[in-house]
C-alpha cells in the first residue's frame, strides 16, 4: 500500500486563501460598524433638533420627554433608562438582541444629551421649521444608516416584532397600538406632540426605505457578513 501524501503546495495555498478571505473582510466589518455607530449617533443628534424645534417629537420621544419633566432627569438619560426597560422585556418575549441593540441603547441617549448641550432653542417660525425637516431628514437618514449595518434592531423595534410573534397580531397593528399609548402616557405626563409628530410619522418611513438603499452595504468577499446577517427589508423603522 502506498502511503497517502498531503501535497504541501495545496495546504500553502488554503491557508493562504483563508487568510487573504479574513483581510478583505476587514473593510466590510470596519464599513459597517462605522454605520452602526455614525447612524446611532445621528439618530440622537436629529432627535434633538426636533427638540429644539418645539414643534412636535418623534411618538417614543414624547414620552421621554414627559418623564424626563418629572424626574428631573436628561432626556438622554431617560431614553437610555427607557431603552433598557424595554430591552428586558425581551426575555420573555424570547427575542434575541445584537450589537446593534445593545449599542442603541447606549450611544443615542448619550448623542442627544450632547447635542442639546451645545444647540440653542431655534426662535422664529421659520427657524423652527427648518430645525424639524432638518431633524427629520437626518432621522431618516441616521435609520437607514444603522439598519443597513444588519446588527440587530433596536429594542424598541425588538419588542414590536416579539409582540407581534407572540400575539398573532400584524406589524402595523402592534406598532400602532405601542406608538399611541406611548404619545398619550406622553402628553399625559408633559411631553410635546404637534406637527412635527405627525410630520415625523408620515414621513419617517419612505425616508428610511430611500435610505435603506442609499446606505445598504454589499456581502462580504468570500463569504457572509461576519457578526449580523439578513438584508433589513421587513424592518420597523423606529428605535
Amino acid at each position: 500500500m502506498v502511503p497517502s501524501v498531503k501535497p504541501q503546495g495545496v495546504t500553502h495555498q488554503a491557508t493562504t486563501t483563508t487568510r487573504g478571505q479574513l483581510l478583505s473582510r476587514r473593510p466590510h466589518l470596519t464599513r459597517r460598524l462605522a454605520q452602526l455607530y455614525g447612524g446611532l449617533t445621528l439618530y440622537g443628534a436629529s432627535s434633538a433638533l426636533l427638540v429644539r424645534s418645539g414643534l412636535g417629537l418623534e411618538p417614543w420621544n414624547v414620552l421621554h420627554q414627559g418623564l424626563a419633566e418629572r424626574t428631573g432627569l436628561s432626556m438622554g438619560l431617560v431614553l437610555t433608562v427607557v431603552g433598557a426597560v424595554v430591552l428586558l422585556l425581551w426575555v420573555p418575549l424570547r427575542q434575541r438582541p445584537g450589537l446593534g441593540t445593545v449599542s442603541n441603547v447606549l450611544v443615542i441617549g448619550a448623542a442627544m444629551d450632547a447635542t442639546l448641550a451645545v444647540a440653542p432653542d431655534a426662535h422664529g417660525l421659520p427657524a423652527r421649521i427648518a430645525s424639524m425637516v432638518a431633524g427629520i431628514v437626518l432621522n431618516g437618514a441616521a435609520t437607514g444608516l444603522y439598519i443597513a449595518a444588519r446588527f440587530g434592531p433596536g429594542p424598541r423595534d425588538g419588542l414590536m416584532t416579539g409582540l407581534h410573534l407572540r400575539t398573532g397580531l400584524s406589524v402595523r397593528l402592534v406598532r400602532t397600538a405601542v406608538e399611541i399609548t406611548v404619545v398619550a402616557t406622553g402628553l399625559a405626563l408633559g411631553g410635546s406632540a404637534g406637527v412635527g409628530t405627525l410630520l415625523y410619522a408620515v414621513s419617517i418611513g419612505p425616508l428610511a426605505q430611500v435610505f435603506l438603499r442609499v446606505f445598504a452595504v454589499p456581502p462580504a468577499p468570500g463569504g457572509g457578513a461576519v457578526v449580523a446577517t439578513g438584508r433589513p427589508r421587513r424592518a420597523i423603522l423606529r428605535r
